[in-house]
């Protein structure tokens, strides 16, 4: 009998749960049979904020940290005991439509996180939590608000930004970076730290995105540096840890990302050194940073089982994203290069060839880590540009975009990795943005077609846009929906820093 009612719950609850319109959490089976607060613990605070991730047409994940302290000690964000407790309203609406209590362990970096799902597509959504120490001292902790997307069936304006080079060290200035091996390294010296009389509140270029209000925050990688340094690079979990909490205490951070949902990616400096592959035994082990990956940027909960890195989001009727995953499936980089020798493993790229054939979206937009047509440096053996790198698949890729027809179907490609901005296009008339550098101190000038220290020297691709001067900034994309006398549109537009625009491009729906 008892069996027969807890299966009877079991199978009301799933049925529950499967209604569309019913907005729920998925459940905390973390939260079972895990160790207690000690009983000195104080109250917590959330120096960190709210971060609001993976936004789609009826689903988000809310994720905030429980800290000990207010902001850095000793440079530093210390974890806290406690009980985060999430509430999902309408905008405009008092009554919520779902809650979720969830605990901060230490296993996980204090850091709790929830994925609420049922929501209505288009929808504006505010995102309360209250913390405490247990769920009978709660009180008010940070706010968000978020907007769900609209779907393939619905056209919508719909704007997203682009970014990395989120360098703290060489913002806020470190004297260990070894200046000599920047300059011989890069085609420009190392730009001077930061020194403006906001500098505690962290990087300008967060302020001026916040004022453009954007639907979505994407960091391409490169959001933290586990090598800069390179003389005190972080090689153990602590060490890789205190990197993401630096960054993110920053006040600025906590204000966009309090109205700005976010979507993540990691290249090589957030997964282990400069230009990583997986090979080689030194710290950190790749093992460790897909742990990283994984606790530290909200791709799925801690309840899924190893969430894939690699997704596309169908955002409205005239956009679809693809963020692939470059880090983890690639061959070494010091392997020839010729057929097999790959960055996205055979999975990812049939599943990449699969969803791009399949797409119906005016616009399809691959988000990469790092770039498919560049130029980039020459010394470089570490992605799809460089010549003793991923040349090979990437010719592949792009004779597979021509056979399906899709380099004539609103495909562009934008990437992150390289710190100057660029609009390139290639011989086969393929175009791609990169964003460059969010951070001015970590700008540097081109790579150049036609020079011969880069992958382009008999200047093949046309530079339509690139920064004369090295600049922080970031590239801000809207998509506009058909009017009753012109089709849907997409614009690209970079911005320094401080919001002045440089450069900007605007594409028509194909066919017209």
């Amino acid at each position: 009998m008892v069996r027969f009612l807890l299966l009877t719950l079991g199978l009301g609850l799933f049925l529950l749960l499967s209604v569309p319109g019913v907005v729920h959490a998925q459940p905390a089976s973390d939260n079972v049979d895990v160790p207690q607060a000690p009983a000195d613990a104080a109250e917590p605070f959330a120096a960190m904020g709210l971060l609001m991730a993976e936004v789609g047409t009826d689903t988000v994940i809310v994720q905030v940290r429980l800290t000990a302290s207010e902001g850095l000690v000793e440079g530093d964000v210390p974890g806290a005991w406690g009980v985060v407790e999430y509430q999902i309203f309408k905008e405009g609406e008092k009554q919520s439509v779902a809650t979720q209590l969830e605990r901060a362990l230490p296993h996980h970096d204090f850091i709790t996180r929830t994925r609420f799902v049922g929501l209505e597509p288009g929808t504006r959504y505010v995102c309360r939590t209250r913390i405490g120490l247990t769920k009978d001292t709660l009180r008010a902790g940070p706010t968000g608000t978020f907007e769900t997307h609209y779907g393939g069936d619905s056209a919508s304006t719909f704007r997203f930004v682009v970014v990395t080079g989120m360098n703290y060290a060489k913002f806020h200035g470190d004297s260990n970076i070894d200046l000599v091996q920047h300059q011989r390294e890069n085609n420009s010296a190392v730009p001077k730290p930061y020194d403006g009389p906001d500098k505690a509140l962290g990087y300008p270029a967060l302020e001026t995105i916040a004022n453009m209000e954007p639907n979505l925050f994407i960091g391409t990688g490169d959001n933290v540096y586990y090598d800069t340094p390179d003389a005190t690079r972080a090689k153990t979990v602590p060490a890789m840890r205190r990197k993401w909490h630096e960054q993110f205490v920053q006040p600025r951070y906590l204000r966009l990302f309090a109205k700005v949902p976010t979507m993540w990616m990691v290249d090589d400096h957030d997964y282990r050194i400069d230009d990583a592959d997986n090979a080689g035994y030194f710290l950190p082990l790749p093992s460790t940073s897909y742990t990283m990956m994984l606790e530290q940027v909200p791709y799925g909960t801690f309840q899924e089982p190893a969430p894939k890195t690699y997704r596309t989001v169908r955002v409205n009727k005239d956009l679809q994203l693809w963020l692939p995953e470059n880090r983890l499936y690639r061959s070494p980089n010091a392997e020839p290069d010729v057929k097999g020798k790959t960055i996205w493993g055979r999975q990812q790229k049939a599943w990449l060839k699969r969803t791009l054939r399949a797409s119906d979206a005016t616009f399809k937009l691959l988000v990469s880590p790092t770039p498919m047509i560049g130029p980039d440096d020459k010394r470089k053996n570490d992605n799809h540009v460089d010549i003793n790198g991923f040349q090979t698949e990437q010719r592949e890729f792009f004779d597979f975009l021509a056979q399906a027809g899709l380099d004539k179907s609103g495909f562009y490609m934008v990437c992150g990795d390289r710190h100057w901005q660029y609009h390139a296009i290639n011989p086969r008339g393929l175009e791609e943005f990169s964003c460059g550098a969010l951070v001015d101190a970590n700008s540097r000038l081109a790579r150049m077609p036609g020079d011969p220290q880069g992958t382009d020297p008999n200047a093949l691709i046309k530079h339509l846009h690139v920064q004369k001067e090295p600049s922080g900034g970031f590239l801000m994309v809207t998509v506009n929906p058909a009017g009753p006398s012109k089709p849907a549109q997409l614009t690209f537009a970079f911005y320094d820093e401080r919001g002045n625009e440089l450069y900007s491009v605007s594409k028509a729906a194909p066919g017209r």
